[in-house]
């Protein structure tokens, strides 16, 4: 196969990348569905990757991998927002570190039954 020049083969990346995100806003849109379509997108995506048995394209690759690893710049305006409001942060705390504190023993435990039910039914872990 070709190899492509790196700006080809990033700007390949990144219009797979464009391009799923605006197909599942179109989905979203004409569906009315209660999702945000760039979830839609990569649903899209992971579906049309597994199908195309799972070989992800470098040129996806390369321009994914360049996006994880500054994923911690993602997080700087959910940084500002919490420093913005921080008087709102103060005031209501308690149940903040309730909501938080119940929303994640609710996980964890819908997670470990899940995956119970889960093991149970396709016998993983099951001795022979």
């Amino acid at each position: 196969m070709f190899s492509l020049g790196a700006e080809v083969e990033m700007l390949l990346g990144l219009l797979i990348l464009l391009g799923c995100q605006l197909v599942g806003e179109l989905i979203v849109a004409a569906a009315g569905a209660p999702v945000p379509g760039p979830v839609v997108g990569m649903l899209l995506l992971v579906t049309v990757l597994v199908l195309g048995g799972g070989r992800v394209p470098d040129a996806l690759r390369k321009v994914s991998d360049g996006l994880l690893g500054h994923l911690a710049l993602l997080f700087v305006p959910a940084g500002v927002g919490l420093m913005n409001h921080f008087g709102l942060l103060a005031r209501e705390w308690m149940m903040l570190a309730v909501t938080l504190v119940a929303s994640t023993a609710i996980t964890m435990g819908v997670t470990g039954w899940l995956m119970s039910r889960m093991a149970r039914r396709f016998g993983v872990g099951e001795r022979e």
